[in-house]
């Protein structure tokens, strides 16, 4: 991911984020996959709400598919409105679906959604990351990392 594609993320305004999943796992690799969304979802993802809390990705047939995501109905939606559960298929180059394919199949390993953003385009995509699981201890380190810097800032921001 080069900076102009970071750039036009931080722009993007809608960031929908897994916080959960940064304290849960070691990220190894990321990718951005595009999501196929059907009737009323891109509306409800524009207003902001969807989550990715307990949300995973699985392989399966050789396509991607995302589960446990939750694209909350849309409000102004008639009576096809989307369900809010469903499975979503995720778009991946055959490269990439391999070498994650690959990946998975060692011990400890999964595939989390990270992030959904639009692009300029206005197309909803999802950053998703080849994940390894931490340990208690591990965790508690990020935790006391993340208390230090609060208070070195706290510290900086008094002087």
């Amino acid at each position: 991911m080069n900076k102009e594609e970071q750039e036009r993320r931080k722009k993007s305004p809608v960031q929908i984020r897994n916080k959960k999943a940064s304290f849960e796992y070691f990220f190894v690799d990321t990718f951005t996959a595009g999501i196929v969304l059907t009737g009323t979802e891109i509306k409800s993802i524009r207003e902001g709400k969807a989550s990715l809390v307990d949300s995973f990705c699985v392989i399966y047939n050789g396509e991607m598919w995302v589960k446990g995501m939750n694209i909350s109905p849309y409000f102004y939606g008639s009576f096809s409105n989307h369900e809010a559960r469903r499975d979503r298929k995720l778009l991946l180059t055959k490269r990439e679906l391999h070498k994650l394919e690959e990946a998975t199949k060692q011990v400890g390993f999964t595939i989390v959604p990270v992030l959904i953003f639009l692009d300029s385009h206005g197309r909803a995509k999802v950053d998703i990351a080849l994940a390894k699981g931490k340990k208690e201890f591990d965790k508690r380190q990020t935790l006391r990392e993340k208390q230090d810097k609060r208070e070195m800032d706290r510290a900086v921001k008094h002087f």
